[in-house]
């Protein structure tokens, strides 16, 4: 993922978009010091991490906010390539372009289909029930998933 963000970097900074991009290679022990002076002159910071945790946001994006001298506000958490999803330029081009206006969620998923999303939930609105909600989301995507056994 860190080549793919790297590319698109380099191409909005030709563009002359003030954007970079900082790699995280330690989580444990998280490097406070060092992602502090890293992100010294950032006004916002957006990280890009593949984990979720419920309630809270982004994994990594909560250990940088932490190191961060700006406020909590100023670090936004993008989700991206759950369930192995590609992460590509396009994608990330928008999302970075959208952090740089400053109309960007504090959390966002990528590439979210936000009409799927309706739809399931307005369905399970209507017949709630617990179980697997995979079969409904493979109809409305016109996918047609086939009997096992």
């Amino acid at each position: 993922m860190l080549g793919t963000i790297k590319d698109t970097v380099d191409e909005m900074r030709e563009q002359g978009v003030k954007i970079g991009v900082l790699g995280i290679t330690c989580f444990r022990p998280w490097p406070t010091a060092a992602v502090r002076e890293a992100l010294s002159g950032a006004k916002r910071v957006l990280v890009l991490e593949k984990s979720l945790a419920v309630g809270l946001g982004g994994i990594v994006a909560s250990n940088v906010s932490a190191s961060f001298h700006g406020s909590a506000d100023d670090v936004y958490t993008v989700i991206a390539g759950l369930g192995g999803r590609s992460i590509t330029r396009g994608s990330l081009h928008r999302v970075f372009a959208a952090a740089v206006e400053g109309s960007l969620e504090p959390v966002t998923f990528l590439d979210l289909d936000h009409s799927l999303v309706d739809r399931v939930l307005a369905r399970e609105r209507q017949h709630r029930r617990s179980g697997p909600i995979a079969e409904g989301i493979l109809r409305d995507l016109g996918v047609v998933a086939a009997k096992i056994g």
